[in-house]
């Protein structure tokens, strides 16, 4: 549209000031972060440690699943990394308790999805390199969502085993001292995820710092206590450098996106078409949210960030909302497409760990934690300070 010459430029300047952006380096060290606790065992701890403590009521080791999903989700940053970890320690174990397969599968795709919004996410530092938004304010605006829906996700299995006790039989009653025991086995990545994520909340070191110093003390802590040998060092490096290839591309492709959408005025004519509706401020909002719904059946979540949010961002700004706002409920949005049909791309992985458990057992399994992530979209809407209160009051 603007000639092969001006097209070439773009494709190369672009490229090179995509990938020489100082902030990606945030996705590498917390994938980093998150191969190094996988290959040391410490995803393995945390699921003992809150099995230890919950499994032995109805429903606990699902429960404890979405709790360690939870935790490995502040090292992760990644939704699918989460599932398949927390998935291949946890799903053998539901099994042999005789936990239904769809609550069983459901409650790892669900609890993955938190990887996506629980910090370090890999989805806000897309938004934020998208945006030019702080990647530190939309980490912290991710925790109070992120906690409330972990709480709802544990709620929605508390009323399905309510429902069919049979579900999620009571695990075994572990004796508290070594309940303990577990718990200190575990506190090594919590240590990381306070210092990481409490650093940044803090002040003391931007999110940038914060992975670096992360993955630094995991290499660190993984190579003092012997439970990472030169294989495992090597496996994590080189699955890290994979998945940093793979986001970098994408981030490329969306920067060369951006000046095409300019050309084509394409984001003015979507927010003057938008404004045509008479809709409102919330009835465009809910527009644009169900378009993120209809999208999710057929795209992968960073697709669909990258897609539109050069388009809707300028919308959203018109419409008077807070941008941090919005890029948390984008991400909710996004979070359900990874566990609806067709797509549903936790569904998938999460199939491929279970093995023998149909794929309409998996989303039918999903269905209750779909409902949770609905409510939790709707509290953030209703009630902003959820998702606004720790970044605002880092800067009050």
């Amino acid at each position: 549209m603007d000639g092969l010459r001006r097209a070439t430029a773009i494709l190369f300047t672009e490229t090179y000031s995509s990938v020489s952006n100082y902030n990606l380096i945030v996705v590498s060290m917390f994938v980093l972060l998150g191969n190094i606790a996988s290959e040391a065992g410490y995803s393995r701890a945390l699921y003992d440690a809150a099995h230890a403590w919950i499994g032995r009521f109805r429903g606990g080791l699902a429960s404890a699943s979405v709790i360690g999903c939870a935790a490995f989700s502040a090292v992760s940053g990644s939704s699918v990394t989460t599932a398949v970890t927390i998935g291949r320690v946890a799903l053998p174990e539901m099994k042999r308790y005789g936990y239904a397969s769809g609550l069983a599968t459901g409650s790892i795709a669900a609890g993955g999805t938190l990887g996506f919004l629980i910090p370090p996410s890999t989805g806000f530092v897309i938004y934020a390199i998208l945006t030019e938004e702080s990647i530190g304010r939309l980490f912290m605006a991710g925790i109070l969502p992120g906690l409330l829906m972990s709480i709802l996700f544990i709620a929605a299995i508390w009323i399905v085993t309510l429902r069919d006790p049979s579900k999620g039989p009571r695990g075994e009653a572990v004796p508290f001292f070594e309940r303990f025991g577990l718990l200190l086995k575990a506190a090594p990545l919590l240590g990381m995820v306070l210092v990481s994520i409490g650093g940044i909340y803090l002040g003391v070191f931007t999110p940038v710092e914060a992975s670096g110093i992360g993955a630094g003390l995991a290499i660190l802590l993984a190579l003092g206590t012997g439970k990472l040998n030169r294989f495992a060092f090597t496996s994590a490096v080189a699955d890290t450098v994979k998945t940093s290839a793979m986001l970098y591309m994408i981030v490329v492709g969306a920067n060369v996106l951006n000046p095409f959408l300019a050309i084509t005025d394409i984001p003015l004519a979507l927010s003057e078409m938008l404004t045509h509706f008479g809709l409102g401020p919330y009835g465009t909002l809910v527009l644009i949210l169900l378009s993120y719904v209809v999208l999710g059946k057929f795209l992968d979540g960073l697709a669909m960030l990258i897609v539109t949010i050069p388009i809707y961002y300028p919308v959203i700004l018109g419409l008077g909302f807070d941008p941090i706002w919005f890029g948390v409920i984008a991400v909710i949005v996004i979070e359900m497409g990874m566990i609806t049909p067709p797509v549903g791309l936790n569904v998938f992985v999460v199939r491929g760990v279970a093995g023998d458990v149909p794929l309409t057992t998996v989303f039918s399994g999903v269905l209750p934690f779909l409902l949770a992530m609905i409510a939790t979209l709707l509290l953030i809407i209703l009630i902003p300070g959820i998702a606004l209160w720790i970044p605002n009051s880092m800067f009050d």
